[in-house]
């Protein structure tokens, strides 16, 4: 029977049953759980559901049997004289139960929560209000004294119709509860020299009677509350507990795994993974470029301890290991990003796939810092990168699949006297294994604005090329793409007026936003003309080589006085003759990367027959 199957069933367990684990210390938290976050509304909300009986979503935990699988602490303020033997440890329901146990003591600093009871309130008149919990809020005065001073005094509070919510907590209270109830009636406890004491006495005991009668009613519903749980048997792996336990986590900002990997890292080794972070991307601010530093930090941790760089490889890493390799992460983190923007890769938004992130990033611990042997490794790393770019191998199980290629790119830099032959080791670098992109698949490729690794991949070889802007003449770099727009070459509104797709890869560039805005929705070779006029048309032509683009295919599509069919004809005609020329340019192009070349601007459009090759 799978753990899931184990655990699908929801069991009862009331709060009586909670509470008493708690106090014998038999439940504990997690160490990489977040502590308590619940604010006094929550906290009262949730009372009132106890109170009410109403019913509540159920809580998870992990059952313990010897040896605990994680660091743990004891819920705020629930740890024991003597520590008991841990039987479970919770991954869900920290907040519930955390807020029954400390209001059920009222130790909170800055409010003590009541039962309202209507009947018992002499300073209102409606007496058909319903019972419910409220939170006073607490402070201290200027001479150190609690305010306000009337909710530590019981008389004080009977007379608003207040029971602290402490004297409905499981166990034996009899004694508390005849303490509190007869501070708290004292005032009104009649005289033996009354008129009609005897009567009044009775009234009065009458009152006490129905007082403890209502808190008697209370603490049978709150100790009979059922708080159900779901439970993971005690062999449940590490890695599969983790994983429910972020599943089902609901808190507003859901607990990543990089947050449970810092927690057992401070546990083990007592050191701050994100004070380690900070300083990481204070003195290499380029890696923070593409993506999220603490994912690269975990992903290359993993494979340089030879671990798959997801989820499962994570929680089996090693921690210390993770600390001691860290001057080889930083330095390979630092030297992944200085290669990515020398691949003209600037960031994220322009990363066809992260997955080669940290394949990179872990290869560099085997490669120097100069030397012939760099430039070898580094041709082999242009090989791998352009390669994932071009090919689909990680389309799906991007994890397992870098992990591979990983492995393979290893064992050719630790052999150092690779060549050729040994390539398709590499499983990216098999032809058979991996082919790459033709002229067809890079037509099909959608907007590169989304992440699609082959969309993304045409955009990179433009931006590689030099992607000059078609007014400002300015290259390609991380700074000034940061004002780039995704243009359409034939715009959205030309091609949708004939039924024709406009959002695919080939038909897009990055050029300012204050050009995008000036070309709008006009013929090519209207904009085209602008450009000519304000420069001459042999520098406009090179604007446009650098982006493979056909200067000859956009001086042929003009469409005035055109409209319906015959629109259509031209415009598509026009259309599929730029996507070819473009895609043929691109594969010229991508033949030369994933071989660890660097294509020239000339060679690639020599591979056309268009004039634009000349």
């Amino acid at each position: 029977m799978s753990v899931m199957q184990q655990s699908s069933r929801a069991q009862d367990r009331t709060l009586g049953v909670w509470f008493q684990h708690i106090q014998q210390g038999m439940i504990k938290l997690p160490r990489f759980q977040r502590f308590e976050a619940w604010d006094r509304g929550r906290i009262t909300s949730f009372l009132n559901t106890v109170i009410s009986n109403l019913p509540v979503g159920v809580t998870l935990a992990l059952e313990v049997a010897g040896v605990e699988k994680f660091e743990s602490r004891y819920i705020v303020s629930a740890e024991p004289a003597s520590a008991g033997t841990v039987t479970q440890h919770l991954l869900d329901g920290q907040q519930r139960l955390t807020a029954f146990w400390r209001s059920m003591h009222n130790n909170y600093e800055w409010e003590t929560f009541y039962v309202y009871l209507p009947q018992f309130d002499r300073t209102q008149q409606n007496k058909d209000a319903d019972a419910e919990v409220r939170c006073v809020p607490r402070w201290t005065n200027k001479h150190q004294l609690r305010m306000p001073r009337w909710a530590d005094e019981p008389a004080k509070c009977l007379e608003r119709g207040l029971l602290p919510v402490h004297l409905l907590r499981p166990g034996d209270l009899s004694s508390e509860i005849d303490t509190w109830l007869t501070q708290a009636t004292k005032p009104l406890e009649p005289s033996d020299t009354d008129p009609d004491a005897l009567a009044k006495y009775k009234a009065y005991t009458a009152m006490r009677d129905k007082i403890k009668a209502e808190i008697t009613t209370l603490r049978e519903r709150v100790t009979h509350f059922n708080l159900p749980y779901l439970s993971l048997p005690s062999d449940t792996s590490k890695d599969v507990a983790l994983q429910v336990f972020i599943n089902m986590n609901t808190n507003s900002k859901p607990l990543s795994l990089y947050d449970i990997i810092v927690a057992e890292v401070e546990s083990v080794a007592g050191r701050s993974l994100h004070d380690l972070e900070t300083a990481l991307v204070t003195k290499h601010p380029k890696a923070s470029r593409y993506g999220d530093v603490s994912d690269l930090i975990l992903a290359t941790s993993a494979l340089l301890q030879e671990k798959l760089p997801n989820a499962r490889g994570m929680v089996e890493m090693d921690k210390r290991a993770l600390l001691d390799n860290w001057p080889k992460l930083e330095r390979g983190l630092d030297r992944m990003a200085s290669f990515l923007e020398g691949e003209r890769i600037f960031d994220e938004a322009r990363l066809p796939t992260n997955a080669v992130l940290a394949v990179i990033a872990a290869a560099y611990e085997l490669i120097p810092e100069n030397g012939d042997f760099l430039a070898k490794a580094e041709k082999l790393l242009k090989r791998y990168l352009w390669s994932s770019f071009f090919s689909d191998r990680y389309e799906n199980s991007a994890a397992s699949r870098a992990y591979a290629d990983f492995k393979a790119l290893k064992a050719l830099l630790v052999k150092r006297t690779f060549d050729d032959s040994d390539l398709p080791t590499v499983p990216v670098l098999n032809r058979t294994e991996s082919p790459l992109a033709d002229v067809d698949s890079l037509l099909a490729a959608r907007w590169p604005k989304a992440a699609g690794i082959e969309a993304r991949a045409i955009l990179a070889v433009s931006l590689y090329l030099g992607a000059n802007d078609f007014a400002d003449n300015r290259t390609a770099t991380y700074d000034s793409i940061q004002k780039r727009e995704y243009h359409h070459v034939f715009p959205d509104a030309l091609l949708s007026e004939a039924g024709i797709e406009s959002y695919l890869a080939l038909n897009c560039a990055l050029i300012t936003w204050k050009t995008n805005r000036i070309i709008g929705r006009k013929d090519p070779l209207e904009y085209l003309n602008e450009r000519v006029a304000a420069a001459d048309a042999a520098t406009v032509k090179e604007r446009l080589r650098s982006h493979l683009i056909s200067f000859d295919h956009l001086s042929k599509a003009h469409y005035a006085g055109l409209s319906g069919n015959e629109l259509a004809t031209k415009l598509k005609q026009d259309f599929d003759r730029f996507l070819q020329s473009r895609a043929a340019c691109v594969v010229a192009a991508m033949n030369k990367l994933v071989a660890g070349e660097t294509p020239q601007l000339d060679e690639v459009w020599r591979s056309q027959s268009t004039p634009d090759a000349s």
